[in-house]
């Protein structure tokens, strides 16, 4: 029997009502010749996703479509996907994104990573035509606190974006450490299972070339998390924050990120009690958290003053804008 090839990808995709957008990203994963599967979770979909997948099978027999009776989360999709797939690299492909043509050669030159990511495009169009800017191949090595730093929101830029990258992760490493999506959360299942790579020992490498395409939409399911969604990660925070062994660095940053998402899960829960109870039950939100007042308070302030505020774009009208920094190959 035949050693499987060991830079042979799955790609997964985590699909909820995504019929419209799904056969592009399929597509673009099963053009990649280092893909062996591609394996598309339908989470619990009201549309046609399922057939909308099957259709884009290039007969290959590379593509599985699995069906979740009940939508459970993007964490429990992703958990399903990998139990039934087997390649020993993994791949995340979100549903409404897609692959740019070469993805994964120039992650692939590089060895001595359980984690590698590329820079992101954001764009407003899901056009695989559109090649993206060159950039050198160069690597660096995220560290945890990198990491968590990176996913903190700073005055004057846009939320911290670390957590968009999109890593390839050795199924080994995983397994090795009994790693898999925490299905607890809704928002913020990418963060926190490369936390806790990064934290049993996750080599993280980075490189500038530009391989995915994330595809902006104001009607994006990440985009429609609720307050208790807020409560569940900052809690995952807690909960690793009392792994024995943590070095002091990586303890204060998490309680950093700790303290940015509770910030948000406090503004959130005001406004709740605000919308379903009036100013009597925002007021009673308060009385019943007083270390909450500075939160909600800055929250009310920024939301006040964003028209005022240069804000950065999250993808322009058109063309791209990339996640990372990065050297352009010299044109010949």
């Amino acid at each position: 029997m035949s050693e499987p090839n060991p830079e042979a990808i799955c790609v997964i995709i985590a699909a909820k009502n995504a019929a419209a957008t799904i056969p592009t990203a399929i597509s673009s994963a099963l053009r990649e010749s280092s893909v062996a599967e591609v394996v598309v979770v339908d989470d619990g979909s009201t549309d046609r996703t399922a057939l909308a997948a099957e259709g884009a099978d290039d007969g290959s027999g590379r593509l599985v479509v699995l069906s979740l009776p009940v939508n459970r989360g993007p964490a429990a999709a992703r958990n399903h996907a990998i139990a039934h797939s087997k390649a020993p690299l993994i791949a995340i492909l979100d549903a409404d994104d897609f692959f740019f043509t070469g993805r994964f050669e120039a992650m692939l030159r590089h060895t001595e990573w359980d984690f590698i990511a590329d820079n992101i495009a954001f764009t407003r169009h899901a056009s695989v035509s559109e090649a993206p800017q060159a950039f050198q191949a160069r690597a660096r090595s995220l560290s945890t606190v990198e990491f968590i730093e990176g996913n903190i929101s700073r005055p004057g830029s846009r939320r911290g974006e670390i957590g968009f990258l999109k890593p390839v992760m050795r199924r080994s490493f995983l397994d090795r450490h009994d790693l898999r999506y925490n299905e607890n959360l809704r928002l913020g299942e990418d963060y926190d299972l490369y936390l806790r790579a990064l934290v049993k020992g996750a080599r993280y490498t980075v490189i500038e070339h530009c391989g995915y395409g994330a595809v902006v939409r104001s009607d994006s399911l990440s985009g429609q998390h609720r307050t208790d969604d807020l409560r569940r990660l900052y809690e995952a925070d807690i909960a690793v924050v009392a792994t024995t062994g943590l070095a002091d660095d990586v303890t204060a940053a998490l309680r950093q990120h700790e303290g940015h998402i509770r910030a948000r899960h406090d503004l959130r829960a005001f406004l709740d009690n605000k919308r379903s109870r009036g100013t009597a039950g925002a007021m009673g939100y308060v009385l019943r958290n007083p270390g909450a007042v500075p939160a909600i308070a800055a929250g009310i302030v920024r939301d006040k003053t964003r028209r005022l505020r240069r804000e950065p774009d999250a993808a322009p009208e058109t063309g791209l804008r990339y996640l990372l920094p990065g050297v352009p190959v010299a044109q010949k």
